[in-house]
């Protein structure tokens, strides 16, 4: 079994607790991560709220905070620039967070979501952003590369971004010191049974690449890009002594971790102990939902108009889910209406989708349609891991199990909870934030997997269907997403009738 602590240096952005929590969410992250006997490298967030006027976060960012927190140690950089139009459209305040980072001669990390490679992404690469994780092609790869970016290949859970944008090596010859292995969105059940960069390093060698260059493109090149070379990234003298036991470069067994010349990990067991942390009052209890809901909060209503002209469709705009792949699709399907609602069709594989808002108790609920989950019962999953600003989504068949699904996430503080036929099948509590759990990641990981199969039991064939439901808030990645403020056709960035009439 891979040891959980395999990954000896993480560099986190981490915006998600910036979203709920703000500036004091990011110190208590960063003040935890230095008691640690691994290394980790705080990226201040840089967008929060990700996309201004589309959705309202918990919490704000701005040049202030980024200065601040460039003068913190263990502060690597500024974390993703997912405003991408905001950088090359010159926003005052994206580019003056940039500037603070530079002023403190640190790392810009970069998120360009767009397919265009023209005139938007060169403007994007002037503007300052040094790496991108964003690619899914191989043209994407080497369009980074070539202007001078390094290009980070992600396997997540769900996102599958190595094999397609590895040829710009194998096949076409780039120099691999300028890419860099890197996870994206992994959840507890892949850190634990499957690895975390052992992972991405094993997966990357069965792409065809060396395994000393899969080895580099997870060490050295993300060490000298961050500027760290000189304490990590290599067994050299000087630097920390974090090594990786191995007896098969191919395969990848862990057999022991080394953490600054300290055995912490033998034979997939943690051999250290890890005292809990204390957390503070304010990091728990961020589920505000403001009242009980009930199923009418999930109705969607036409308007007077229609009503008056009676319909029995109505065409609607529905997000579509892509497997394996962050980006949905805009569709427009043709939904049955019955008494004024609008209702989900299960043989479109179309269910109804809600955003509930979480942070200022405002009892905001917006509804709308998503296609791909396949349920086929009644059923509701909500989670209040929902990128980026985190308010509580809710996905489901039946009205009824989605307000007990979002009432029982409001009790318990957040996190991830399946309902069938009005049953709880599946629960991961996640109280700190509504983003991450206090308790062991064994435990963690059985409960997510227990999630992951209800979700399975309620009809959803959808490889890790949990990252695509975490990530359908997120307005910075094409095509349809949903928000607090309503639908969010992410490649005109603005918000959008539910209605296609």
């Amino acid at each position: 079994a891979a040891p959980t602590a395999v990954t000896m240096t993480m560099l986190i952005d981490p915006h998600e607790i910036a979203n709920v929590l703000g500036l004091p969410g990011v110190k208590l992250m960063h003040d935890e991560a230095q008691t640690l006997p691994v290394n980790i490298y705080v990226q201040m967030p840089s967008c929060v709220p990700s996309a201004p006027g589309l959705e309202t976060p918990g919490a704000a960012i701005g040049p202030a905070e980024v200065a601040e927190a460039m003068a913190w140690p263990g502060i690597i950089g500024l974390g993703e620039m997912m405003n991408f139009p905001g950088v090359f459209m010159n926003d005052d305040k994206m580019h003056a967070e940039m500037a603070e980072t530079r002023k403190a001669g640190k790392v810009i990390g970069g998120h360009y979501a767009s397919p265009d490679l023209g005139r938007p992404f060169h403007g994007y690469v002037a503007g300052g952003p040094a790496d991108d994780h964003e690619g899914t092609r191989a043209a994407d790869a080497i369009a980074r590369v070539r202007q001078g970016m390094k290009a980070m290949l992600r396997l997540g859970s769900a996102w599958y971004d190595v094999a397609s944008q590895v040829k710009a090596i194998t096949e076409q010859g780039l120099d691999s010191r300028n890419f860099i292995l890197c996870t994206d969105d992994s959840h507890s059940g892949t850190l634990v049974h499957e690895g975390h960069m052992n992972r991405v390093v094993r997966h990357a060698i069965a792409q065809g690449l060396k395994p000393i260059t899969a080895i580099q493109m997870a060490t050295l090149n993300t060490a000298e890009h961050f500027g760290v070379e000189k304490e990590i990234g290599s067994i050299t003298p000087g630097r920390y002594a974090d090594i990786v036991i191995s007896s098969d470069l191919v395969e990848l067994p862990i057999e022991t971790v080394i953490a600054a010349g300290e055995i912490i990990a033998q034979d997939g067991v943690i051999v250290v102990d890890i005292p809990p942390y204390n957390y503070p009052a304010f990091a728990k209890n961020s589920v505000k939902l403001g009242k009980q809901l009930d199923p009418q909060d999930f109705d969607v209503i036409l308007s007077k108009s229609e009503i008056r002209n009676p319909k029995s469709e109505i065409k609607t705009h529905v997000i579509g889910v892509v497997e394996n792949q962050a980006p949905t699709r805009a569709l427009i399907r043709t939904l049955p209406v019955e008494n004024g609602l609008v209702t989900g069709d299960p043989g479109q594989d179309v269910c109804q989708i809600a955003l509930v808002e979480r942070h200022q108790a405002t009892g905001g609920v917006t509804n709308g349609f998503v296609h791909g989950f396949g349920f086929n019962t009644p059923c509701a999953v909500a989670t209040t891991v929902a990128h980026d600003s985190h308010h509580m989504i809710v996905v489901g068949t039946s009205k009824h199990d989605m307000a007990l699904a979002a009432n029982r996430l409001g009790a318990v503080g957040g996190g991830v909870v399946v309902f069938k036929d009005g049953q709880e099948i599946a629960l991961v509590e996640l109280p700190i934030a509504g983003l991450m759990s206090d308790e062991r990641a064994e435990i963690v990981a059985d409960k997510a997997a227990r999630m992951v199969a209800a979700m399975a039991e309620c009809g959803c064939t959808l490889h890790n269907a949990y990252m695509q439901l975490s990530l359908l808030a997120l307005v910075v990645i094409p095509e349809l997403r949903i928000s607090d403020l309503g639908l969010v056709d992410v490649t005109k960035f603005e918000v959008i009738d539910l209605f296609d009439e």
